[in-house]
């Protein structure tokens, strides 16, 4: 409680310190200066450029600028996403997620931040995205097979971060951000600073957040037929704290930019300690409920960081892009020592690893690209290579996934041929080449084997030393056509991916799901074939969108549920063993705003999807956490005031539907009806402006089931009434 008081009056007397020197610094501006214009034209510039690039692109793209995000936030950036049509969130409490596009996710999804494709450990349900969503000031969402651009892992489409605009010529200033949320009692803070002279500019951050145990509208919850009682509400241990860091500098001239980025994100957050592994009926309530703030065991450490460099000059006709990248993921979880299977009942004093270090991944991945793109009369052609090269090691007493090495390299072309100022044509293809080499790996302990009537002590071997290549040819077609008001588009394409290490080589027990988990190392490399359809009307008060897909795949990966059962490593746990069968899946999202008045109007946004497998021992079932169908109904009230700007009002309804097709041992999920509220303006105070919103998530407290949720399958339920306050408080220098 103290550390959260001292946080609350921190930020109170930061906001003090800031509005006080931001009203000194514009008294002594010159008054000739008019900073509105430039921020009037930035907006206008983007709004076009987002929707000429939807009008000429054949593949379907949402983008959600920084006023989205703010309007939004959540608790993690795809939370603050997750209002845009066909893209949902694997959430993993209160503080992360990962992208869900039509119903694909982990390695099938990839986020690409500034251009370098983001690697942590993305196959892991439990493993959220290390992005700093206060960084993030545009975000375009690529639903649909996006191999041709960004090789193996983009299956099912790719979150693209763009990098911040560069600072204005002459320019010195930056902005703080401040968050509260009354669900979990979460503090943030996020101050920028940034400044440039004619060529040269800098650009920083830091960004620290604080939250206690989340809250749920329940006081009790089935942890695998043990009935847990939450204390006050809350899911224990579920706190954490958040530190991140940025950085970028460089030179940017008429023909020459080169830009440094740095980036550190650092977490530290608590498991539901009653759904870890551990009997629930084990835990330390009295400790763990002592403090709602406090992260106790079991819990994760997560430090990524970023490094790279982005130069891209002119020659002539050709614009010439090179990007140098370097990443490093260390992730450690931490649980008290528990002897599952044959392990000793007494951790031993001369292990390798600390006695509570349960697992740990460090992860280098080392990456090079550089493309060209021209134009000869009406082709705009690209044409590139990149790769990326990455070794995984691994440490703690338990096992999952080997250590491994991986490398990654493609070559690509692209040609967008411009016909008229209404048809465009696109043709892509692409050629990657991959190998990964695991380690292999024997228990620290022993174990009986019983062979001839006879039993012997021995070290188990989980893993092999294995080498696996796979090489592919992907690419893909498309047309525009925009006949005035309206705009069509088509795109058929392939996409590769090949299979990651847990998928070829995993062999122990995920304790988050209670089950053993086997990797086959017989698996091909998976694809997919698409077709996206697009159809969009703007006119003066009313616009619409539809966006069908169909897409098959001839050797999807999936974990399957066997009959066997683990003797070795705990509780006879049942074993899932990776496979292939042939999927087809089909779905679409709509979208329509109609103005009833120029500052009142209403939105629908649905989402729909099928998919079904076609093939294995699971025929005729959906896939794992497929998202049912959703609509969104929205009213948004914007009114003209006089020194407030900008100002609305918004009330939305979601209804979600039940999900009755699932693949055991997922659960049904019943139907959900969720209301929310939003609000903000901005307050202009001498030449800056202040943004303030408030959104009131799930306002009537319902209790409800998310079927992506990493806490479905014990029936928890999605976090209660959320009260949520951002303030972003600009601030600039006279130079």
């Amino acid at each position: 409680m103290k550390n959260a008081q001292f946080l609350y009056w921190k930020h109170c007397f930061l906001l003090a310190c800031l509005l006080i020197s931001s009203e000194v610094v514009s008294q002594n501006k010159p008054s000739e200066k008019k900073p509105e214009i430039k921020e009037l034209n930035e907006v206008i510039v983007n709004g076009n450029a987002a929707e000429k690039r939807k009008k000429e692109e054949s593949l379907n793209v949402e983008t959600a600028n920084s006023s989205f995000i703010q309007r939004n936030l959540g608790g993690s950036l795809m939370q603050s996403l997750k209002k845009l049509p066909g893209v949902k969130t694997i959430s993993i409490g209160s503080g992360g997620s990962k992208p869900l596009i039509r119903g694909l996710s982990f390695n099938q999804v990839i986020v690409v931040e500034n251009g370098l494709k983001h690697e942590g450990q993305q196959w892991g349900a439990d493993h959220g995205l290390e992005i700093d969503q206060y960084a993030v000031n545009r975000v375009e969402i690529i639903k649909g097979p996006s191999s041709f651009i960004y090789g193996s892992d983009a299956v099912g489409g790719a979150v693209n971060i763009k990098p911040l605009p560069l600072p204005s010529r002459n320019s010195f200033g930056g902005s703080v951000d401040l968050t509260g949320k009354s669900n979990n009692a979460l503090f943030g803070s996020s101050v920028n600073l940034y400044g440039r002279n004619e060529n040269w500019f800098f650009d920083s951050r830091v960004t620290t957040m604080d939250y206690g145990d989340y809250r749920v509208p329940t006081d009790v919850v089935q942890v695998y037929s043990y009935t847990v009682p939450l204390y006050k509400n809350h899911l224990r241990n579920t706190a954490g704290r958040e530190l991140d860091f940025h950085f970028s500098t460089g030179y940017s001239g008429e023909k020459l930019k080169s830009v440094f980025y740095f980036s550190n994100v650092h977490t530290k957050s608590g498991f539901f300690a009653n759904a870890h592994g551990l009997e629930p009926r084990n835990v330390d309530i009295e400790l763990h409920d002592k403090s709602s703030r406090d992260i106790l065991m079991p819990y994760q450490q997560v430090n990524h960081l970023k490094v790279s460099n982005t130069t891209s000059f002119q020659l002539g006709n050709h614009s010439f892009e090179t990007q140098i990248g370097f990443q490093k993921n260390f992730r450690r979880e931490w649980s008290h020592y528990v002897n599952h299977g044959y392990m000793p009942p007494i951790y031993p004093d001369n292990m390798y690893a600390p006695k509570d270090l349960e697992r740990q991944y460090d992860k280098d991945v080392w990456s090079f690209s550089a493309k060209d793109e021209f134009t000869v009369n009406r082709h705009q052609i690209t044409i590139g290579t990149n790769v990326v090269a990455q070794e995984n090691a691994i440490g703690g007493w338990s096992f999952l996934i080997p250590a491994f090495t991986q490398l990654n390299a493609g070559l690509f072309a692209y040609d967008k041929v411009e016909l008229n100022e209404k048809w465009f044509l696109h043709g892509a293809v692409r050629y990657d080449y991959g190998t990964i080499k695991m380690k292999s790996y024997y228990d620290w302990f022993e174990s009986p084997v019983s062979e001839n009537n006879q039993t012997q002590l021995e070290y188990l071997q989980r893993s092999d030393d294995l080498t696996k290549t796979f090489n592919s040819f992907t690419w893909s077609a498309g047309v525009n056509y925009n006949p005035g008001n309206l705009t069509l588009k088509a795109n058929l394409g392939s996409s590769f991916r090949m299979p990651i290490a847990k998928e070829l080589a995993s062999n122990g027990v995920n304790y988050h799901y209670f089950r053993f988990e086997k990797g086959n190392p017989n698996l091909d490399a998976e694809r997919s074939y698409q077709l996206d359809l697009g159809m969009e009307w703007q006119q003066q008060n009313w616009s619409f969108q539809l966006t069908p897909f169909v897409n098959y795949f001839p050797n999807f990966i999936y974990l399957n549920p066997t009959s066997a059962h683990d003797i070795y490593y705990g509780a006879g746990n049942q074993v899932f063993q990776y496979e292939q069968s042939k999927v087809f899946r089909y779905g679409a999202e709509f979208q329509t705003r109609y103005y009833f008045l120029k500052s009142l109007s209403a939105e629908i946004a649905a989402e729909y999807l099928y998919s079904e497998q076609k093939s294995g021992s699971k025929k005729g079932y959906t896939l794992p956490f497929s998202p049912p169908p959703s609509v969104l109904f929205g009213l948004n009230y914007e009114p003209q005031t006089g020194f407030l700007k900008d100002s609305y009002f918004s009330f939305d309804y979601r209804l979600t539907a039940a999900q009755n097709h699932i693949v055991p041992p997922e659960k049904k999920t019943a139907e959900s009806h969720v209301f929310n509220v939003a609000l903000g303006t901005k307050i202009k105070t001498g030449k800056e402006t202040i943004s303030v919103n408030v959104q009131i998530q799930n306002l009537f407290n319902t209790r409800y089931l998310n079927h992506t949720s990493f806490y479905r399958l014990i029936e928890l339920p999605e976090a209660g009434r959320n009260i949520i306050v951002s303030m972003k408080i600009p601030f600039s220098f006279s130079r």
